[in-house]
């Protein structure tokens, strides 16, 4: 039996299906920006009808998507597929590529048998009978997009493996984030994975000149709201937008930089039914009697593209318990049915509320469409929630690679507490709290400062070696400004070699951030540019002479790179652009007190008319300490206005004959805290 396919595009109309990507003979490009190799394939078909759907008509490609009905008892296989396909009847279609058709009529016979035995990657699974608990490991295909090539590489959770990153949209990529379900108030376990993912998006914009569309999914009708609702007596809705507020209120102190939309699921739930209907349509939904509207995870057939699962034989295995109308305990609920006073809204099956897998699905696809590049989340929303959204997805839009690149950021946890931090195990540190104790620069650097996927310990340790970090980046830049500005004397310094290693922290800092964002590696290369433009500028000059040549430029040169990369990480280090934030004024009016009574204390010195004359006859050394004597009111002044300023946040440093000015941390402020000048 031979086979002609055509490139014409039509539906079924007979019968409800999900449309999978097989990987036949040829090269090109696919509407999903899929880059094919050559494969063999082999199925059993019968009976043939034409349901051909989106097979590109390039003279270079070879891609069909075939049409998998859920009617009728045989199997496709698919070769580059590690799980078997479900029984299904198969609709293959028509089309004139001769090449295709000779490669599948060799493991096709009349009658539509597989004279092929299975591999082993394709054996039928184990029978429902059996009790044998089995894992499946999977190491998936991977549609290769097609576009541009930033040059990056990152780690897919679909693949386990470093893959470069292509966006078929140029520079552009579009990112669905999974925010918060806002119930209570956000702890530092959210805080670092959105510290993290944000870092990750500022570097692709602000590094890579990539155009970054980022959606973020609120969760604003769960479980967990409605249970906080009834015991705080507050309505849902309030209670959602309040901690919303307080949410992105603490992302803004920490420096998160805002989604670029903002979606809510409260505002999507029409979409939520058509998504859900949809699925329903292509025969991978079912409704129970409740009226609760569940996934078929056994019909879908491809569960666990992204965690590793277990078969339904031992159910006791599941996360997800054995409902009520449920065929399969992996089932999941699309579409939840109406409890007693609990929220609802009217829906083809009844009154009741989304799943919470379904949400955002839904809201990704009503901004970016059928496809993303980039989905994100904690480590801990891989599975079920990741899962169930990509396994849902593909099943709505026919589609073999909902995602290009699933992105996991490793959790937080406290120090001889292995556990992530959670609300429910009460052991989370309020991003409030946090604030109090340590700066947002400070937490950035200590997110930074270990790989974003994996695990980060919290603790007093790990803070202080971000908060010295800190303080040696911020030294630095107070110390090149000075000598800038020629406060600083010091031996000629080596431009060559300095100028060489800036070139080299470059493509250093580069190579990392290329390589999965590796965030540790680039601190690490800013850290030995640093030590050695210190060891420059800390030769000091014997005399006026040896310090004439001098090299503001080089200087000015590393620390504007430097400020440049903690700036891209929202980091701040040039402290004395805190002067133009909103409290400005507050901080110039004490300024102003302190400099007003400066002058006045300096005033009724020189005014003074009863100074003692200094003894004649006595040693220079006598002389020095009674000039010394008079002038202790002079320094005195100073040293008030000095500590004056250190209030508001400004400090004062002095080289030898000159000083200079800095902005300290707010965190910094109380003596002996977090401060090296202590």
């Amino acid at each position: 039996m031979a086979f002609q396919l055509s490139a014409s595009v039509k539906r079924c109309a007979t019968c409800a299906y999900l449309s999978r990507l097989g990987e036949v003979v040829g090269r090109g490009r696919s509407r999903t920006g899929g880059h094919v190799k050559s494969r063999l394939f082999s199925m059993l078909v019968s009976p043939v009808k034409h349901c051909v759907s989106q097979a590109s008509d390039s003279t270079r490609l070879t891609v069909v998507r075939f049409q998998i009905c859920q009617s009728g008892a045989r199997t496709v296989s698919y070769r580059s597929m590690i799980n078997p396909v479900p029984e299904r009847l198969v609709h293959a279609g028509s089309y004139d590529n001769a090449r295709v058709a000779a490669q599948v009529d060799k493991n096709v016979t009349s009658n539509g048998a597989d004279q092929n035995k299975p591999r082993k990657a394709d054996a039928v699974p184990t029978s429902a009978k059996s009790k044998t608990k089995k894992i499946h490991s999977l190491e998936n295909e991977w549609i290769k997009p097609e576009g541009l090539d930033t040059g990056i590489v990152i780690y897919n959770s679909l693949t386990r493996r470093k893959e470069p990153l292509i966006l078929p949209g140029g520079r552009l990529a579009t990112w669905y984030a999974c925010g918060p379900t806002v119930y209570d108030h956000a702890h530092i376990g959210h805080a670092s994975s959105y510290v993290r993912t944000d870092i990750i998006r500022r570097v692709l914009m602000k590094f890579f000149n990539i155009d970054v569309v980022m959606v973020m999914g609120i969760t604003d009708i769960d479980d967990k709201i409605i249970k906080r609702s009834k015991e705080t007596g507050v309505d849902f809705r309030h209670l959602s937008r309040y901690f919303e507020a307080e949410f992105f209120k603490d992302m803004d102190s920490l420096k998160v930089l805002p989604p670029t939309v903002k979606t809510r699921v409260s505002e999507h739930i029409p979409h939520i039914i058509s998504f859900t209907q949809q699925i329903i349509s292509n025969g991978y939904g079912y409704v129970a009697s409740d009226g609760t509207v569940y996934f078929d995870v056994q019909k879908y057939g491809q569960y666990g593209k992204l965690y590793a699962h277990i078969n339904d034989e031992d159910e006791s295995e599941i996360r997800v318990p054995v409902d009520t109308g449920k065929k399969s305990a992996r089932d999941f609920a699309l579409w939840k049915a109406a409890k007693p006073e609990e929220p609802w809204w009217d829906s083809p099956w009844g009154k009741g509320r989304p799943g919470w897998h379904i949400e955002c699905s839904t809201m990704a696809s009503t901004i970016f469409g059928s496809h993303l590049d980039i989905h994100s989340g904690g480590d801990d929303l891989k599975f079920p929630h990741h899962e169930n959204e990509l396994a849902q997805s593909e099943a709505c839009f026919c589609s073999n690679q909902w995602t290009n690149y699933w992105l996991h950021t490793g959790l937080l946890h406290q120090k001889d507490d292995k556990a992530k931090m959670s609300k429910s195990l009460k052991n989370t540190v309020p991003v409030s709290e946090l604030l109090k104790q340590y700066t947002a620069n400070q937490f950035r650097l200590f997110c930074m400062l270990r790989p974003y996927r994996q695990l980060i310990e919290y603790n007093e340790e790990s803070m202080q070696k971000a908060i010295h970090i800190h303080n040696q980046w911020a030294t630095f830049q107070t110390t090149s400004d000075a000598y800038i500005r020629g406060q600083i004397l010091c031996k000629p310094i080596n431009d060559v070699y300095l100028l060489e290693s800036l070139e080299e922290t470059k493509k250093r800092v580069e190579r990392s951030l290329a390589d999965d964002f590796d965030t540790p590696k680039a601190v690490a290369a800013l850290e030995e540019l640093i030590r050695r433009t210190n060891v420059e500028l800390a030769q000091k000059a014997k005399s006026e002479a040896e310090s004439s040549e001098r090299s503001p430029g080089v200087i000015a040169a590393v620390a504007a790179y430097v400020d440049r990369i903690m700036d891209l990480f929202g980091i701040q280090v040039s402290r004395k652009k805190k002067l133009t934030h909103s409290d400005s004024e507050q901080k110039l009016s004490a300024i102003m007190d302190s400099v007003v009574k400066f002058r006045s204390d300096v005033r009724q010195f020189a005014l003074n008319p009863e100074l003692p004359e200094i003894t004649p006859d006595i040693s220079s050394k006598e002389k020095k300490q009674q000039a010394h004597h008079l002038v202790k009111p002079l320094f005195q002044a100073c040293d008030h206005l000095r500590d004056d300023l250190k209030v508001v946040g400004i400090q004062i440093k002095d080289h030898n004959k000159q000083s200079s000015w800095d902005v300290v941390e707010q965190a910094n402020i109380l003596p002996g805290k977090n401060n090296p000048e202590e």
